[in-house]
């Protein structure tokens, strides 16, 4: 995990972000167990507590969750929680300015799908 000291988004939020990644990209497959608030705090060298407040966004959001006396387990689903999440953030921060953007400029859906193709072409 990398951190960004300097950055606005609090350390927490990032601590947050860093795990959900780690989980949808498999590293934490679902009902394995993560890193102690203690191991990442030390790892990390960071505040327990800041990593405990970045864990309890993932317990609220039933990503993870805690079994007593053994740590933090990734629920079963998290992924499918994640990838739905993303996709609704990636449709409002996205596809939604896009659409907007697209009809003061006057673009037809066809133009759009058509400028859509283009960078998928470029990416390759």
């Amino acid at each position: 995990m990398v951190f960004r000291f300097s950055e606005e988004k609090p350390l927490y939020i990032q601590i947050a972000e860093q795990l959900e990644d780690a989980i949808f990209t498999g590293t934490f497959p679902e009902e394995t167990q993560i890193p102690s608030t203690t191991e990442l705090s030390v790892s990390l060298q960071i505040n327990p507590a800041t990593v405990l407040k970045g864990m309890n966004i993932l317990v609220s959001e039933n990503v993870i969750y805690k079994k007593r006396g053994l740590g933090m387990f990734v629920s079963t689903g998290a992924t499918e929680k994640i990838r739905n999440k993303r996709q609704e953030r990636f449709y409002e921060d996205f596809i939604s300015p896009l659409v907007s953007e697209a009809q003061k400029l006057g673009l037809s859906k066809d133009e759009i799908n058509s400028l859509i193709e283009r960078g998928y072409k470029n990416g390759d």
